[in-house]
């Protein structure tokens, strides 16, 4: 069971959230409540990550796999095959598909590969080096006395 949640008080007291809560809002609505196909979510590493779909059924060339703001869409249109009355029972789910997954900032997709019936993407995060913290020196005048005061051992300090 769902319950709905309001983001409106926090709506109104953040700046700048717009694009979280209405990610958070599409998800609590269940969009993409289909479940197909089925796919794990992998942390390889600290900023690494892989995505993995079942699409069997389907080959490379059926699959588009597009990024862009954000938003990683991965979709599968199998070409209609005529059964011919060949197959007495068909489990193999190959129906049109579309799957969304929102990346994070800075995140890319990095490479992927399809191999037997499971394709993965590749995902890395690469925050440009004006983005990370860096460490700023200290600049100014000394008083030399000073850091001696603070540098010399407790017992060879002189109390004035």
């Amino acid at each position: 069971m769902r319950t709905n949640f309001d983001f409106t008080p926090y709506r109104r007291s953040t700046v700048g959230f717009d694009r979280l809560f209405d990610l958070l809002e599409s998800n609590a609505r269940g969009e993409a409540a289909d479940g197909y196909p089925p796919f794990d979510i992998e942390r390889e590493s600290e900023d690494s990550y892989q995505i993995t779909l079942a699409v069997a059924g389907f080959r490379p060339d059926d699959i588009e796999i597009v990024a862009h703001n954000n938003q990683l869409v991965v979709s599968g249109h199998n070409a209609e095959e005529r059964d011919e009355g060949r197959y007495l029972h068909r489990g193999i789910a190959t129906r049109a598909f579309e799957r969304r997954f929102q990346l994070a900032d800075f995140v890319q997709v990095r490479s992927a590969t399809f191999d037997n019936g499971l394709l993965r993407i590749a995902l890395k995060r690469e925050v440009p080096e004006a983005m990370k913290p860096r460490h700023i020196q200290i600049e100014g005048a000394r008083d030399p006395a000073a850091n001696d005061r603070l540098e010399a051992p407790a017992e060879d300090r002189q109390v004035a």
